[in-house]
């Protein structure tokens, strides 16, 4: 198992960034990561709102030691999430999760079969958290926001 002191953003990034280098599982990444995120979410919040809210606020903590972009980009999604989660009827809510959740994952193995090589958080549980911010700085290059 490969240890990651490093705390810098760039570096982890560059870290993650090696297992996901196949134009095929960077879309399937693309894709799977932010509905993870979601539906990871949804489970937390179907066993009550303020556990899917203590969650976001630890990943926010960790989020804003990282960047302060990344973290406010981060906030909004999950923002965005929440509310979409508060509209769904309540019981919708977990079995809707619990499937998006198994389909996705399933998806980012494939992805990582197409890879060649295996996921980074099997090296580094803080990758995990990582993922989304893979995702969130191809759309922040995208639009040339600085992170």
């Amino acid at each position: 198992m490969r240890a990651t002191p490093s705390r810098d953003i760039h570096t982890l990034l560059d870290i993650y960034s090696e297992s996901h280098r196949n134009p095929t599982n960077e879309l399937i990444h693309f894709v799977c990561v932010p509905v993870i995120v979601f539906s990871l979410l949804g489970i937390l919040w179907a066993i009550h709102p303020l556990v899917a809210l203590a969650a976001v606020a630890g990943a926010m903590w960790y989020y804003f030691q990282l960047s302060k972009p990344f973290a406010l980009g981060m906030l909004a999604m999950a923002g965005i999430m929440l509310a979409l989660l508060a509209a769904m009827p309540p019981y919708a809510v977990l079995p809707m999760s619990i499937a998006i959740f198994v389909v996705a994952w399933i998806g980012q193995f494939v992805g990582h079969k197409i890879e060649g090589k295996k996921p980074s958080f099997f090296d580094d549980l803080r990758f995990l958290l990582i993922g989304p911010l893979f995702v969130l700085g191809f759309l922040y290059r995208r639009l040339n926001l600085a992170y």
